[in-house]
């Protein structure tokens, strides 16, 4: 399984939360490494010269949470030793470029000369481990990235649950209080993506219960003031709101990080 590279994390993140326009490339691809490149890209130690050179690659579109490459892709034949590959990784270009996403291989080979380094079909994939992150959100973020595919950055709104959330939920399948002033808040200040995380930027502050609104267990990030489509959702600690109480995530406190 691959793991998304910090660079791609923040610009993601930047997109989804109107700090900056991200603009995936038009072609990935595929690079080698001796070593595991890590998130930062700092581990990267792709072959240099006898006949090395990163591959294009395309993906199938996702699917349960991931992108899987579409036909094998086959290197140029070694004219000398390329030591001993352990990773894979993506770029958004065919030298130096950013790395996209990395991954180990599942048996390492000595790469000597004479031989034709391939990846099979559906052997490179990209996915969003469960939890945290929607489906919906899921899918549309890696055929973004990868494939390509449009995906608009949405107006975000915060909602509050009293019931748990899943990967599969719906702004319309989500149990969020009913009346007593209840209504999603809507905000657009967030921090630059670093690391892969950001947060929010001031306040976000309902408006004051006019009765009970239950006991709160979950919070939620959503593209619309109703319905709309969940995009992230965490447990936090339960809490009560009633009648003219303070509801707010002070100025940091709501963290979101891809991972």
């Amino acid at each position: 399984m691959g793991s998304i590279a910090d660079f791609l994390e923040n610009e993601l993140l930047d997109h989804i939360f109107g700090v900056g326009a991200y603009t995936p490339p038009a072609t990935v691809y595929l690079g080698l490494s001796t070593a595991d490149p890590t998130d930062d890209a700092s581990g990267l130690a792709e072959p240099s010269g006898n006949g090395y050179a990163r591959q294009s690659i395309a993906f199938n579109a996702a699917a349960s949470r991931k992108v899987e490459n579409t036909a094998q892709v086959s290197f140029p034949q070694a004219t000398g030793a390329w030591g001993t590959i352990t990773h894979w990784a993506l770029f958004d270009a065919v030298s130096a470029g950013n790395m996209l996403a990395h991954g180990s291989l599942a048996t390492s080979k000595s790469i000597v000369s004479g031989n034709t380094a391939s990846v099979a079909a559906n052997e490179v994939d990209v996915e969003f481990s469960a939890g945290a992150i929607s489906n919906y959100l899921a899918l549309a973020l890696l055929n973004f990235a990868f494939r390509n595919q449009a995906y608009s950055a949405p107006t975000i709104y915060i909602a509050l649950t009293t019931a748990s959330i899943s990967d599969s939920d719906t702004g319309s399948t989500i149990t969020e209080p009913s009346g007593n002033g209840y209504a999603r808040d809507a905000h657009s200040a967030w921090s630059a993506g670093v690391a892969g995380a950001t947060d929010n930027t001031g306040a976000i502050e309902f408006s004051a219960p006019t009765g009970s609104w239950g006991t709160i267990t979950y919070a939620a990030i959503l593209d619309a003031l109703t319905v709309g489509n969940l995009l992230f959702y965490a447990d936090i600690s339960d809490q009560t709101p009633d009648d003219g109480d303070t509801v707010q995530f002070p100025d940091g406190d709501l963290d979101v990080t891809l991972s």
